[in-house]
């Protein structure tokens, strides 16, 4: 099935919206991990295995393993989760965005290399920059859009033909860009009044939402601004809330109440 394909079944089959954020940060660990070789992917593998039930999706940030030389803990990461909870997408968040040649081989490291289903894109360099993602057939492609980060309406907000530049990606994504219809955009939950002027624009075209739990953004003006018809349309996604719930050898249960927390918090409003 293809990356829209995959969602939508899995929407309906999970019962949540929630998109677990894997960004492995070692000196948060609990002492059990200490020095092992593959503290990172022990580590999201554990929080993968807790979360599960309660999850749609996952999204690794690349950097935090790159940093640690940990690509090939990535790698199994990816792997595993493919191979434990098959119907689970995988966003690999990388927000790369460069000239098309360049583009090219980063969407080989996402879709060959890490096999990922989806990843983060920057569109600051147009249609050219992104048009290589497309060309993986069924994959995923999240364009960024309105993020949550406060610095973002530096740009952002910025007027171009009488809309805020947002909106233009918006659009952009909706009627120019979309011909695979794989592509997806990412909203913050920082931004609710943002999530419903896109939601108006793109239609029922899937929503990376981050934001909620340790950045603050509200749970239920995320999803009343951002769910589609039948009540689904979002990668609402919590990263550090859940992950770092505990910080003992319990972690894993910590992380699980945390995302049952989330998981029914966001269906309480769809």
């Amino acid at each position: 099935m293809s990356f829209i394909q995959t969602l939508n079944a899995g929407w309906s089959r999970t019962q949540s919206l929630l998109c677990v954020g894997l960004d492995p940060e070692p000196s948060k660990f609990p002492g059990a991990l200490n020095g092992r070789a593959d503290a990172i992917f022990e580590f999201c593998k554990t929080i993968v295995d807790a979360t599960a039930p309660y999850a749609s999706s996952f999204k690794p940030q690349i950097a935090y393993f790159a940093a640690h030389r940990a690509e090939d803990q990535l790698e199994a990461l990816i792997a595993h989760i493919h191979e434990t909870y098959p119907g689970l997408p995988v966003i690999l968040d990388a927000k790369r965005g460069d000239i098309g040649s360049t583009a090219e081989q980063y969407a080989k490291e996402a879709f060959e290399r890490y096999q990922a289903d989806a990843v983060t894109v920057n569109p600051y360099m147009g249609f050219d920059s992104i048009e290589p993602y497309l060309a993986h057939e069924g994959r995923g492609v999240i364009v960024l859009c309105r993020t949550s980060n406060p610095g973002g309406s530096d740009l952002q907000f910025l007027t171009t033909d009488g809309k805020p530049l947002y909106q233009v990606v918006a659009q952009l994504a909706a009627q120019k860009w979309n011909a695979s219809g794989q592509l997806g955009l990412v909203v913050g939950a920082t931004f609710p009044k943002e999530i419903e002027t896109v939601r108006g624009i793109v239609g029922d075209m899937p929503l990376l939402i981050p934001g909620i739990g340790a950045q603050g953004g509200d749970v239920e003006a995320t999803v009343r601004a951002g769910r589609t018809a039948n009540g689904a349309g979002m990668l609402i996604n919590s990263s550090r809330a859940i992950i770092y719930a505990g910080k003992d050898d319990d972690y894993a249960q910590a992380a699980a109440a945390a995302a049952q927390k989330t998981r029914d918090s966001i269906n309480q409003y769809r």
